[in-house]
């Protein structure tokens, strides 16, 4: 194995482990690192999508064992996300034949995207708890006004992902907790994870369909992920939250200004 296949495999299990005992980063830090790595944009979206579909698949079988997915709400999500991405890859394939443009375009999307995600990330706790003291406004809603919500939400993160490969997570997981407060947090977790399996899936063939996927590159990082996450989910809780989100965010606030400017 050479050092870069070796790189790619360490990136792979890093991010793995990272994600595996934080349950965020995943797009947030692969992507990134991708870039650094001297892969280019559209590539970088691409092969990180269906990295994500394939490695979020597994989540989604755990948590259906365990009844932490509530179906209806990922389909309302996935009725506006799923039309959103197919959206947003023919925009991205009007500007394939400009190769400059279009990894401008991500470029800056991704810088935006992350710097929204340390936002979420280090605010988690407060939004959730602003959204529980007034999670009584949501019993005055309507139930035909929080699924054209729940699509709304779904229309966002479709084309967030669908242009970044990033906001399937940490702002899918915020935005749930705005609509449903009173969800328990394990089940908001498992039907965020459900919805993006679907959208990632789209996502990242509609970017392979246009060239912009490394099959081997994707083998290389699932090699290491896949035993990452094993190993950062069984020493979950080990190292604070306190201490694990603000340096996530710190990071991903520095990346994302770099990426912008």
């Amino acid at each position: 194995m050479d050092v870069g296949v070796l790189g790619f495999v360490i990136a792979g299990l890093v991010v793995g482990f990272i994600v595996g005992m934080t349950g965020v980063g995943g797009g947030s830090l692969m992507t990134p690192i991708l870039l650094w790595f001297g892969i280019p944009p559209a590539a970088a979206v691409g092969t990180d999508l269906l990295y994500a579909s394939i490695t979020k698949a597994g989540g989604v079988y755990v948590h259906q064992k365990n009844n932490n997915i509530d179906w209806s709400i990922t389909g309302y999500l996935s009725l506006g996300s799923v039309p959103a991405a197919a959206l947003t890859l023919l925009v991205l394939h009007y500007l394939h034949t400009d190769t400059k443009t279009l990894n401008a375009v991500i470029k800056h999307g991704l810088g935006f995207a992350l710097l929204f995600t340390a936002v979420a990330i280090v605010f988690k706790q407060q939004i959730i708890a602003l959204a529980q003291r007034h999670a009584g406004d949501r019993f005055k809603m309507s139930g035909a006004r929080l699924n054209l919500l729940t699509v709304l939400t779904g229309v966002m993160l479709g084309a967030i992902v669908t242009l970044t490969s990033i906001g399937a997570g940490a702002l899918g997981t915020v935005a749930l907790f705005l609509l449903y407060p009173l969800m328990t947090t394990k089940r908001l977790v498992g039907t965020e994870i459900a919805h993006a399996v679907p959208l990632t899936l789209v996502a990242g063939l509609g970017h392979a369909s246009m060239g912009n996927m490394d099959w081997g590159l994707l083998a290389y990082l699932l090699m290491g992920s896949l035993p990452g996450i094993y190993f950062g989910s069984h020493l979950s809780g080990v190292i604070s939250d306190r201490v694990l989100r603000p340096c996530l965010a710190t990071m991903l606030v520095f990346i994302g200004y770099k990426l912008i400017f």
